[in-house]
């Protein structure tokens, strides 16, 4: 069975993301901050017949966020697609003038970091198999620098980059690397941006394996 570990996964997006890959025979490793949470969710999605599992990490810990997927894929096998979608702190979320390094630091963990370390423990599973998607989805500033949410800018920044450099490099490997950018709010009324489109828009890309950035609306 393919599995695909959503990291950062919530009630909107990382729910409907679950449910529709789950449409399409996915196993799902929901992994979240709260084990609380991601057990609830777990056992919404798993009514709904996908077969669904819960594992507590936070990104800005790397050992934990890789420990997490080691665990889901003792329960389910190696990782077909890993979704890197967790929701900026905060503290990430200042104006310029008000961002300090320590801001910064943490918004590279979270941002950069986090991805490095799920990266080292899919890759060599989906380097094997010669086949995987990677999906990041970030918000309008990882393509748009925004003085007014500077430490994701400065983050988003460099996860791009990370990704685009990534993009490249593994798709000789038959492994895809794509960026869905969300420029308005999830679930605000807009109908591209329903948590349900934005998961067939994520679901295409797995299959299509098109360029790297991919922004709603376009």
């Amino acid at each position: 069975m393919n599995t695909i570990a959503i990291v950062g996964a919530g009630r909107g997006l990382g729910s409907a993301v679950a449910r529709r890959f789950g449409r399409e025979a996915f196993a799902v490793a929901l992994i979240s901050r709260s084990q609380e949470n991601v057990d609830r969710l777990a056992a919404e999605i798993k009514a709904d017949g996908v077969e669904a599992r819960g594992y507590a990490a936070d990104v800005q810990d790397g050992q934990g966020l890789a420990e997490a997927l080691q665990r889901a894929k003792a329960d389910s096998g190696p990782i077909t697609v890993l979704q890197y979608s967790p929701v900026p702190s905060p503290e990430f979320l200042r104006p310029v003038l008000d961002t300090t390094a320590d801001n910064l630091a943490a918004a590279a963990r979270f941002s950069i970091l986090g991805p490095a370390f799920a990266l080292r423990e899919v890759l060599p599973d989906m380097s094997a198999q010669g086949a995987g998607t990677i999906l990041f989805v970030n918000g309008s500033s990882a393509a748009t620098p925004n003085g007014n949410v500077a430490g994701t800018s400065v983050a988003f920044a460099g996860e791009s980059a990370y990704g685009q450099m990534l993009h490249e490099a593994l798709a000789p490997q038959g492994i895809h690397v794509g960026q869905l950018i969300i420029p308005g709010a999830i679930g605000g009324g807009d109908p591209l941006y329903a948590p349900a489109a934005l998961a067939d828009r994520l679901w295409h890309m797995h299959v299509q394996r098109g360029d790297f950035r991919v922004q709603v609306a376009e």
